[in-house]
């Protein structure tokens, strides 16, 4: 790792401000949000074009992200290790070029690999990412903040793609949504080279045992649940991805144990807020992932919108993430971490009760926009302010680790999500392979139900202070 100081690095960037630099990092999230968003779009058009069932169409969803949640704990360590600027840089080069393949895409097949490959890059780039920003904003107040513009960027990545998946989708057809990343992609990536500083990697030997292990674990479980979610719990490659997924993980604890350079050092699950912060992310992101994937559908099939009709009616969710994000901060900083969390996710709560109650029959209402701002706010505060209860007190050289593993909690519940909610959907809807929208929204709203009550889990408590100086 000598080579960080080699002369072939960039030029100082001293006299570059860091708000440039976020301004890439942040672009990263914006560039993968907004990429996301237009293929939800994009769904119904990219389903009749390839000639895909509802099933296969959640195949080719959940191929993105099994890889992403797979693969994000080794991203995050590779940044911890390898140093965050080559790691985005890396991670950036390969969802770039997969984008591209996806949109060459001829068939469901072809699409599906070109979406492993977009899962693998943003696995790499996405705690990359974070974990230089958590570099350049090192106080918590700082990171508290910077966690709020992380996510206005992320929920304007999210109105754009709205807006742009489905104009784009009725225009220019669906393989135009992955080629929009190409150009963004290239240009984040000359502006992150350009203004990021330079963070040396850990040195140390690579956990490279335990680095499998998780992978094939998240990997194996997350495809089990897929596989279940479309063919029944009694199948084959569902029992055979959940036991392989298990014995997996459960590896990769004894291999944790045992290690000298462990990839996610178990102590850190010592850490209430990091615990409580993950389970709550990974809740959210199973309600989030789902509803961008089934809403689109619901919208176009139930209610007779065309896609860019159904991109316009979600304008109001992806503008109330945008505020309910920069809010963030300021009322995690009123009320404290905990009790904002728990207030973002009780509106959430209440826009997914609201929802599924919701009369509108056709077209869009005043009472599903009602449900639409709820939702927006609850999602803006929550993701946040869950953030930055993960990552708000790491210490030197963990950061990727904490980001890598509260993205990986949030994509691993995008992927359980999107096949739980989906296989409920189904069976509810019975023959035909049509899809039960009222089911799907009672599935999210219980997900949120749970979330909220461990958010109310209390701090570490005082009597726990003999225990205070281990995990410092």
């Amino acid at each position: 790792m000598s080579d960080e100081s080699a002369p072939s690095t960039a030029p100082p960037r001293t006299h570059v401000p860091r708000g440039v630099a976020m301004v890439g990092l942040a672009g990263s999230m914006f560039l993968v949000v907004l990429d996301t968003s237009m293929v939800n779009l994009a769904g119904r058009t990219i389903r009749e074009g390839l000639g895909l069932t509802a099933a296969e169409l959640t195949v080719v969803v959940d191929a993105y992200l099994v890889a992403l949640a797979g693969l994000l704990l080794l991203g995050g360590r590779l940044a911890d290790v390898l140093g965050g600027k080559r790691v985005f840089l890396a991670g950036t080069a390969v969802y770039v070029a997969a984008s591209a393949l996806c949109a060459s895409a001829a068939d469901g097949a072809v699409l599906t690999a070109g979406r492993v490959g977009q899962g693998i890059g943003a696995a790499l780039l996405m705690p990359a990412a974070l974990s230089l920003v958590l570099a350049l904003y090192a106080s918590p107040a700082e990171r508290t903040r910077a966690m709020g513009v992380w996510g206005v960027l992320a929920g304007a990545g999210s109105l754009v793609g709205v807006v742009l998946g489905g104009t784009l989708t009725d225009l220019a057809g669906w393989p135009s949504v992955f080629w929009t990343p190409v150009p963004f992609g290239i240009a984040g990536a000359a502006l992150v080279w350009w203004s990021a500083p330079e963070v040396p990697g850990r040195r140390g030997v690579f956990d490279a045992p335990g680095a499998i292990a998780i992978t094939l674990g998240v990997s194996a479980l997350a495809l089990g649940l897929v596989f279940a979610g479309g063919s029944g719990w009694d199948r084959p490659l569902a029992l055979g991805g959940l036991a392989v997924g298990a014995a997996c993980l459960a590896a990769f604890v004894a291999i944790e144990r045992r290690s000298a350079h462990p990839l996610v050092p178990l102590g850190v699950f010592t850490r209430t807020a990091v615990v409580k912060a993950n389970a709550v992310m990974l809740l959210t992101g199973a309600t989030l992932t789902s509803l961008f994937y089934l809403l689109p559908l619901y919208q176009q099939e139930g209610l007779g919108m065309s896609p860019t009709e159904a991109g316009l009616a979600q304008l109001p969710i992806a503008g109330t993430i945008i505020a309910g994000s920069g809010a963030a901060p300021l009322l995690a900083k009123a009320l404290g971490l905990d009790r904002a969390l728990s207030v973002g996710l009780a509106g959430l709560l209440l826009g997914f009760v609201w929802l599924v109650l919701d009369p509108t029959e056709s077209g869009f209402s005043a009472s599903l926009l009602g449900a639409f701002l709820l939702i927006g706010t609850g999602l803006g505060l929550g993701f946040v302010n869950a953030v930055s209860m993960a990552v708000r007190d790491s210490a030197e050289g963990e950061s990727g680790l904490l980001s890598g593993l509260v993205n990986a909690a949030q994509q691993l519940g995008g992927a359980v999500g999107v096949a739980a909610i989906a296989g409920i959907a189904l069976g509810a809807a019975g023959a035909h392979g049509d899809l039960s929208y009222t089911a799907a929204f009672l599935g999210q709203t219980a997900f949120i139900a749970f979330a909220l009550a461990l958010s109310f889990i209390p701090k570490a408590r005082e009597r726990s202070g003999p225990a205070v100086p281990s995990a410092r």
